[in-house]
C-alpha cells in the first residue's frame, strides 16, 4: 500500500502527519496555510496534490494549495475580509501583508470555504452561506453553480448553529453528472445533471418514524430533518447513503430519494461525522455524542467510536485505546477520515487538540498527536 499522510484541518491552520506505508511513526509538520482557519482538507492520491479551504471574517475566503507534499503553499483568495477593508485605508498595513486593490472574484459574497471535493478533473468548493463552486483548473480560478444558488426552496434555507453551510459534497465514482450534497440546515439535494439542476432529497420512507419527537431538527412532515451533519458514499457502485444528522444516524439505498432511520443500538442521536468502509459497503463509523443541550461530549464522558458491520442494523462500542473516564472532548463534523489499506485505518480528532487512529477497522485506537489547536477536520491522503 501507498504512504499515509493524515491531512488536518484546525483553527489555526493547516497539519500534517506522516505515517509511510507501515503507518507508524507519526511526525508532525506545520502549522501550514498562513494560520487561517481551515475547515477541509483533501489530497489527489495520483498527483499527491493537496487543497485546504476555510478563511473567516477578517481574511476572507479561500483556497490553498500544494503541489510538492505541504513544503509551499499558494492562496486562490474568493472574497474580502475585514483585512482588505484595513488595508484599503491604510498604505502602511497595506504594505505589511502585501495587499493590492485587485478586486477579488467574489467579493463579500460569502466567508468561509467549508467542503472541498475532487473528482473526474473537477474541484469543488461547497462554503457558508451555501454555495457550490467549480475549479476546472486545480483551483486557480472558480465558477458559482448558478443551478444550487437558484434552487426554488433556497430562501427557505435556515442556518444551523454554525451557520448556513455547504459542509458535504458526493460524487458518482463512475458518472461524472451524479452527486449529492449536505447543508446545514437545508438538508440533502441530488442532481444528475451535472448541477444544472437539483433534487431536494429528505423523504422518510416510513412517514410514522416522525412519530414521537419533538425536538425542532428531528423528524417531521414525513421528512428526516433538515440539520444534516455529515454525509457518505458507500463503495460498489450502487446508491447508498449514509447520513449522521442532528437527530440520527439514517441509511438510503435509493441515493437520497427516501431514508430509513438505523439509530437504534446507538447511545444518542446526536453526533457529528459517520465514516463508510472504502470497500464494504455494510461497514460504517460513527461517533456519538450525548446530545446538542447536553454539553456535546461522549456520553458517561467515555470515548467510543461506534461500528456496524450490517448497514446500522446493529452496532458495537469500539472503545480499546480511548479515554474512559473524564472525556469531554468533542468531534465535529469533517473531523473523521479514513485510509484505503487492509485492514482499513481510520482517524478522528478532537477540538481539545488530539488526532487518535484506528489500524485495525476501529477495534483498538492509539493518539497518533496531541497538542494541536482545535481539530475541525480530518481527511487521509493514501499514495497510490
Amino acid at each position: 500500500m501507498g504512504d499515509v499522510t493524515v491531512l488536518i484541518g484546525t483553527t489555526k491552520g493547516v497539519f500534517l502527519l506522516e505515517g509511510g506505508a507501515r503507518r507508524e511513526g507519526w511526525k508532525v509538520s506545520g502549522p501550514h496555510c498562513g494560520g487561517w482557519p481551515i475547515n477541509h482538507v483533501i489530497g489527489d492520491p495520483e498527483t499527491g496534490r493537496i487543497w485546504a479551504g476555510g478563511g473567516g471574517d477578517w481574511c476572507g475566503a479561500g483556497v490553498w494549495r500544494s503541489d510538492d507534499g505541504g513544503e509551499s503553499w499558494t492562496c486562490s483568495r474568493m472574497t474580502q475580509g475585514m483585512m482588505d477593508d484595513w488595508a484599503a485605508n491604510d498604505p502602511d498595513f497595506a504594505a505589511m501583508i502585501g495587499w493590492t486593490e485587485e478586486p477579488l472574484p467574489f467579493g463579500h459574497d460569502f466567508s468561509q470555504v467549508w467542503s472541498l471535493h475532487y473528482a473526474h478533473g473537477v474541484l469543488s468548493a461547497g462554503t457558508k452561506p451555501a454555495r457550490l463552486l467549480q475549479s476546472h483548473d486545480g483551483g486557480e480560478t472558480w465558477a458559482k453553480v448558478t443551478g444550487l444558488s437558484e434552487h426554488p426552496s433556497a430562501e427557505s434555507w435556515q442556518p444551523g448553529a454554525a451557520g448556513l453551510t455547504l459542509h458535504t459534497i458526493l460524487s458518482d465514482p463512475d458518472d461524472p453528472a451524479r452527486s449529492w450534497l449536505g447543508i446545514s440546515a437545508a438538508g440533502v439535494f441530488a442532481t444528475e445533471d451535472g448541477g444544472a439542476t437539483w433534487d431536494r432529497r429528505n423523504r422518510l420512507s416510513n412517514a410514522q418514524a416522525c412519530d414521537d419527537h419533538d425536538h425542532p431538527a428531528a423528524p417531521r412532515d414525513g421528512e428526516i430533518g433538515h440539520c444534516v451533519h455529515n454525509m457518505v458514499l458507500a463503495p460498489g457502485g450502487g446508491e447508498r447513503l449514509y447520513q449522521q444528522n442532528h437527530h440520527g444516524v439514517w441509511r438510503s439505498e435509493d441515493g437520497g430519494r427516501s431514508w430509513e432511520d438505523i439509530t437504534r443500538g446507538l447511545p444518542s442521536t446526536f453526533g457529528f461525522p459517520v465514516r463508510v468502509h472504502p470497500r464494504d459497503p455494510d461497514t460504517l463509523w460513527s461517533f456519538p455524542l450525548n446530545g446538542d443541550m447536553q454539553g456535546r461530549f461522549p456520553p458517561d464522558a467515555a470515548a467510543a467510536v461506534w461500528r456496524s458491520r450490517d448497514a446500522g442494523a446493529t452496532w458495537q462500542a469500539m472503545r480499546e485505546g480511548l479515554p474512559q473516564e473524564a472525556c469531554f472532548f468533542t468531534v465535529l463534523r469533517q473531523a473523521m477520515g479514513g485510509d484505503n489499506h487492509d485492514p482499513a485505518g481510520v482517524y478522528f480528532g478532537t477540538n481539545s487538540g488530539s488526532v487518535f487512529a484506528s489500524l485495525d477497522e476501529g477495534e483498538t485506537w492509539q493518539e497518533i498527536a496531541r497538542h494541536l489547536p482545535t481539530v475541525l477536520a480530518v481527511e487521509v491522503l493514501d499514495r497510490r
